[in-house]
Formats: C-alpha cells, sequence, structure tokens
C-alpha cells in the first residue's frame, strides 16, 4: 500500500515538472483560417496552457464559449459576422463567373475593394477597442501573457504585440493581401509565382512579364491598405515613428502553412517553420448513415464534394448543371449543399448540410475529391491521397489546384462552364479512370508523411520555444529592419556606379591633359 502511494506521488511530481503551461493571448481571422487554428489551440490546450482568444461580439465562426479557451468579446459596429463573409463571397462569385457587362464588372470589382477595406478597418476598430479600455489593458497586463500568437492576414495582431511587449508568433498563410513569402523571404520573380497569376515555377519570358506586373500591382495595393488603414493606428498607440510595413514583419517565429510537397520550392528563412498539413490525421468511423450508403456504392466507390460555402451562391442554372453531371456517374455522390436543391440531382446523389471530409477522404471507397481549392481541402486530399477534380472560383484556389495539377494529382475545370458543356464530367471521369491520377495523389501523400517530425509537434514545439526563451531573436534576419532601399543596396549599386565613374572621368581626364601636353610639346620642337 505504501509502494502504491509512493509511486503515484512520484508520478505527480514527474508529470508537474514536464508541464510548463504558459498564458497565451490569441488574435485569429475568421472564417477557414479560423477552423485550422481551432486545432491548434486544442493541441495547445492539451499541453496545460490557457488560451485567451480576442474576438467580437458578431463574431461568425468564432464562438464565445469554449471549455478550452477564454473569449475576450469586444463590442464594435465593424464586425465580420455571417453577413459580411456573405456579401464578399457573392460579388467573388459574380465577378469570376464574368455574366454581367464589362462596366458591371467593374462595379463589382470596385465594390470588392470596398468590402475588403471595410474587413480592415474593422479589425484597426478592434484592436482599438482592447487598447482604449484602459481596465481591460490592466487585467491583460496581469494576466503575464507568454507570447502573441496571430493570423497576419489581418494586421492588429503585430499592434497588440508591440505594445503588450510579448513575442509573436504568426499562424501564417497569408500576410494581409499576399503570399506570406513574399514579406519575410527572398523572392526571385522569375520563377517564384505570385498568387492569383495562375502560373507555375517555370515562366515564359511573357508570363514573367505578367508576373511582375501582378506583383507591383499587390504591392501597391498592400501598401495602401497599410497606409491608409493600419499606419494610423500603428502611430496611436506605438508612436509616431513607427512603420507598420516595417514592424509587420517582425514576428519571432512563421508557422507556415504549407510545405515543399504541396508548394514550389523556393528561398526561405531560418524563423519559417513549414506546418502545411498540421491539422491532417488518419480517418475515424464515419456516422452510421454515411457509412451505410458508402458501403452502397459497390465496386464503383464514391465521389465526394463539400463545397457548400460557396456554391450555394452560384444560380440555379449553375447548380443544376453540377447536379445533372454528377448524376451521370455510376459512382455514388456525398455533395455538401445549403442552397436551394437542385431539380437535376440525381438518385446517386446524397445532399447534405455537412460532412465529416478528413474521415471521408480517409475511406477506401473514396475515388475522387471535387474541391473548390482550399488549403485546408489540399492538403487533406494530399494526406490522404485522392485525386482531385477543381471547380476554383477566387482568392488562391485556382493556384493551390494548379499545383496539385502540375504534379499529376487533379484536373481543374473553370465554374463558369459546368452548365454550358460537359467538361466538369469529362474531368471527373478522366479522373476516375485513369489511375495515373491517384498514384502520383498516393506518391504525393508518402512524402508528405515521411518526415522525421508531424507537423503538429513542430508548431507546438516552436510555440513552446518562444515561450521558454521569451522570443527568437536570433533567428530573425536584419532585413526587416531595412528600408527596400537599403534592402536591394541601391544605395551600394548607387556609390560604386559613381565611384566608377569618377574613376573613369578622372582617367579621362588625366589622359587628356597627357594628350595635350604631349602635343604642346610636339609643336614647340617643330
Amino acid at each position: 500500500m505504501k509502494l502504491t502511494v509512493c509511486s503515484s506521488v512520484l508520478l505527480l511530481l514527474l508529470t508537474f515538472s514536464f508541464c510548463h503551461g504558459g498564458n497565451i493571448f490569441v488574435f485569429p481571422a475568421e472564417g477557414s483560417h479560423w477552423i485550422n487554428m481551432d486545432i491548434l489551440l486544442q493541441a495547445l490546450h492539451s499541453r496545460g496552457h490557457n488560451i485567451t482568444i480576442l474576438r467580437s461580439t458578431r463574431s461568425w465562426y468564432i464562438k464565445a464559449n469554449a471549455s478550452y479557451y477564454n473569449a475576450l468579446s469586444m463590442p464594435v459596429e465593424k464586425s465580420i459576422d455571417e453577413t459580411f463573409i456573405t456579401n464578399l463571397m457573392k460579388a467573388g462569385v459574380q465577378f469570376v463567373l464574368g455574366t454581367t457587362p464589362w462596366l458591371s464588372s467593374i462595379n463589382i470589382l470596385t465594390k470588392m475593394v470596398d468590402i475588403i477595406t471595410y474587413l480592415h478597418s474593422a479589425v484597426c476598430e478592434l484592436v482599438s477597442a482592447v487598447l482604449d479600455d484602459a481596465a481591460l489593458m490592466k487585467t491583460l497586463e496581469d494576466t503575464k501573457f507568454d507570447l502573441v500568437l496571430s493570423d497576419p492576414c489581418w494586421g492588429g495582431g503585430v499592434i497588440l504585440a508591440k505594445y503588450m511587449k510579448l513575442p509573436l508568433v504568426y499562424y501564417v498563410r497569408w500576410q494581409i493581401g499576399e503570399d506570406a513569402h513574399f514579406g519575410i523571404a527572398p523572392s526571385p520573380l522569375s520563377y517564384i509565382p505570385v498568387t492569383g497569376s495562375g502560373f507555375t515555377d517555370r515562366m515564359t519570358f511573357l508570363q514573367r512579364v505578367k508576373n511582375m506586373i501582378l506583383y507591383l500591382v499587390t504591392y501597391i495595393q498592400n501598401d495602401v491598405i497599410s497606409g491608409r488603414l493600419y499606419q494610423p493606428t500603428c502611430a496611436k498607440y506605438l508612436g509616431p515613428d513607427c512603420d507598420f510595413n516595417q514592424i509587420k514583419t517582425d514576428a519571432d517565429i512563421w508557422l507556415m502553412r504549407t510545405d515543399f510537397v504541396f508548394d514550389y520550392p523556393r528561398p526561405t528563412m531560418p524563423n519559417v517553420v513549414y506546418i502545411g498539413g498540421f491539422q491532417c490525421k488518419p480517418a475515424k468511423p464515419l456516422p452510421e448513415h454515411l457509412e451505410e450508403f458508402v458501403q452502397s456504392s459497390g465496386e464503383h466507390g464514391v465521389v465526394i464534394m463539400p463545397m457548400g460555402t460557396f456554391v450555394s451562391e452560384l444560380p440555379d442554372d449553375m447548380a443544376n448543371g453540377i447536379a445533372a453531371a454528377l448524376a451521370k456517374l455510376p459512382q455514388k455522390v456525398i455533395w455538401r449543399y445549403k442552397g436551394k436543391r437542385p431539380a437535376s440531382v440525381g438518385n446517386n446523389t446524397l445532399v447534405v448540410d455537412w460532412m465529416p471530409q478528413n474521415d471521408l477522404l480517409g475511406h477506401p471507397k473514396i475515388k475522387l475529391f471535387v474541391a473548390h481549392g482550399g488549403t485546408n481541402g489540399v492538403h487533406e486530399a494530399i494526406y490522404h491521397g485522392v485525386p482531385v477534380a477543381g471547380l476554383p472560383m477566387y482568392f488562391d484556389q485556382y493556384d493551390n489546384l494548379l499545383r496539385l495539377q502540375e504534379r499529376g494529382g487533379a484536373k481543374i475545370v473553370s465554374i463558369s462552364t459546368v452548365d454550358k458543356d460537359d467538361s466538369f464530367l469529362e474531368a471527373m471521369q478522366e479522373v476516375l479512370t485513369d489511375p495515373s491520377y491517384r498514384e502520383n495523389m498516393q506518391r504525393l501523400s508518402r512524402l508528405h508523411r515521411d518526415q522525421p517530425v508531424e507537423p503538429m509537434d513542430k508548431a507546438l514545439f516552436w510555440i513552446e520555444f518562444v515561450m521558454r526563451h521569451k522570443g527568437a531573436a536570433h533567428l530573425k534576419a536584419q532585413s526587416y529592419n531595412m528600408s527596400w532601399f537599403t534592402y536591394h543596396s541601391v544605395d551600394v549599386v548607387l556609390f560604386l556606379t559613381a565611384a566608377v565613374l569618377l574613376v573613369l572621368l578622372t582617367s579621362f581626364m588625366f589622359i587628356r591633359c597627357l594628350f595635350r601636353a604631349l602635343c604642346k610639346r610636339k609643336v614647340k620642337r617643330e
């Protein structure tokens, strides 16, 4: 009995000695960004860390109550809620489909710009609501947070981290409106395509010209957003000399939600940690009704199409075109769809409001994944080795699917043609019948899984590393402290050019004077 008690006490002591729970302040983003971050936060909580999340009272995805985090809900006028996201999706669908006259398309594009501006101004309002509340800031200071974890697609996290004088870890894929790599790492435009270009890492001359132009447009757009919206907030709370464009890249660790099985090889930095597919995991058993439906597919198998977030916003004829194409497949189909049920839905199609995407992708009966090209779905398809038929819409979706298509694991179809011809049906049939698509995806799956450390474990280690060492300054390059003028050594090039010109000019003058002296001496002799 005494031995048992002693063993239990020793076990408790050992457990506590290895448990170093910290306080983490989280500035998340909405939508699919939150879905992934939520998985990371649950893992952090399971390791004994206390999580505090900043959200607005009108937040859509981020709930006010959860067992694994404390929510700091701020009442603000502007908010990124369901209505905001729906309007953004509708504007994006109308623009991409190109079904409106050119003047209307310009109006739609202007509307999208206004929506994006509203988004970032809402973020600034949320930051101001926190920093202007003296009592709240005193409470946050007394909590003694160890770090700020932020998604830099919104610019508020770095301002809060600097104001609270805390280390900063980025959970990142995008920074404001561009691939985060462009913000921190050398990015030669000769072989690194800008998101939205639709190019691979092997570009022709004209493609490189377009890539450069798109980069400049994106750079100017981000500079305008940073200057008009974030810089005033930054100056108000961090001082007039604080440059938002400079501090926004000053994170200790960048947890990059991609990897080089999926992305193109490119230069990187010491404080960038690649955690692509960290949310992926082995499949769990399906709910009984889904398992029964999947097993009823026989030898043909099942096609899944979890695109409900934006398909409900498509015109009825387009939704009917998708349903009609799915109805012609011999496979059973599970389609996540929240809009009006299309009249052409076939007997082989099960329409659902929600599906366990990861668990379905891991089921041996799944033969094809019809995807819109979001980062989450692409990584899960790679993890489980399921070939893809892509229907991209906007943002990075086409570029994500293009990476799979280049590696032989996907076939891309324009969403605007699904109700006009058989291209969607033909693409699905090609991927289903050509074994190379599945073989290529399974090869990518083996590459992705063959890692010395799981992506989730890497993410947890580096977050805790920053907490233990109060930052990771030794991994941060000085590039973020430099202006573009200094970073690209423009001053050095100008100085060396001037020095060479001076030497040439001096040499020229010396030769000229010497030539004149010789000529004068010759004249005198004559």
